[in-house]
């Protein structure tokens, strides 16, 4: 399953390459024409375009409280990390990651990093 991955722009470019192995589908908001737009901007298009939103950003959590699903949200809960520790999460939650893109009914994933 190819599950389409945006990275908010709070998310290092870099990362994409740094995943594309296991997260063959992620871009980041850079590369749509998103950058320095609304939180609501990306959010209409990521469920527009079937995207799984990753980021620190807890507003994004409240669209999804009061908005509901699409598109699902995976919340890193760490603001003081690296761009390669990012990776490490998402590729130790892979399997995780794969199971909430096809749940129907959880709309947001959170990823507490344990090292912070």
């Amino acid at each position: 399953m190819l599950l389409e991955i945006l990275l908010d722009q709070n998310i290092s470019y870099r990362l994409v390459k740094k995943i594309d192995s296991q997260f063959p589908g992620t871009i980041h908001i850079s590369k749509v024409g998103l950058l320095n737009k609304s939180d609501i901007d990306i959010w209409n298009f990521a469920q527009k375009e079937d995207f799984i939103i990753v980021t620190f950003d807890s507003d994004f959590y409240d669209f999804s409280l009061t908005k509901g699903h699409p598109p699902k949200l995976i919340w890193i809960r760490s603001h003081n990390t690296t761009t390669d520790n990012v990776g490490r999460l998402l590729f130790e939650k892979k399997d995780q990651i794969g199971t909430f893109a096809t749940d129907p009914i959880i709309g947001c994933l959170e990823i507490n990093d344990d090292l912070v």
